[in-house]
């Protein structure tokens, strides 16, 4: 079971959520066209995922059970 976390740019408490840079759909016409641009697409887009809030999409997230994720908590009125 994934850790809840807390935001600490919107308060957001719940689970992240991983993000890919770029576009699907780019990456698909690069394998379709160019088969070298393609492949460096997928491995920028592999190297570039991060996890995010899925509300605000900062990055910037503490786990709730953390001091830190427990006086967000209180910051936020939580």
């Amino acid at each position: 079971m994934a850790t809840k976390e807390i935001c600490s740019n919107c308060g957001y408490v719940g689970q992240a959520k991983k993000v890919t840079k770029g576009s699907t759909l780019m990456e698909l016409v690069l394998w379709l066209c160019f088969i070298f641009p393609g492949l460096i697409y997928s491995m920028w887009r592999l190297t570039t995922k991060h996890i995010a809030c899925p509300k605000c999409g900062a990055t910037q997230l503490v786990p709730l059970d953390s001091p830190r994720g427990k006086k967000l908590q209180q910051e936020f009125g939580q």
